[in-house]
């Protein structure tokens, strides 16, 4: 997973120099948003889905085990 955050913080950093080089502020702000932001969110958003359902699947075990040993020492 931390070599997908270097690779994000890599197109960030090229689409930071693209921006930087367009004509107006304007068509940079437009670059960095559609260039970057977007596709990035959605692609990190995407990606990282299977590391959210484990997350998940981790607290539900963990809330039924409690509830069990809850239910137990009654």
């Amino acid at each position: 997973m931390a070599f997908l955050y270097l690779i994000a913080i890599a197109w960030i950093y090229v689409v930071l120099l693209m921006s930087l080089a367009e004509s107006s502020f304007i068509a940079g702000v437009m670059t960095f948003i559609f260039y970057c932001v977007i596709p990035l969110g959605l692609v990190l958003y995407i990606l990282s889905s299977p590391a959210r359902k484990r997350q998940i699947k981790e607290r539900e075990r963990a809330a039924l085990e409690e509830r069990q040993r809850h239910e137990n020492n009654q």
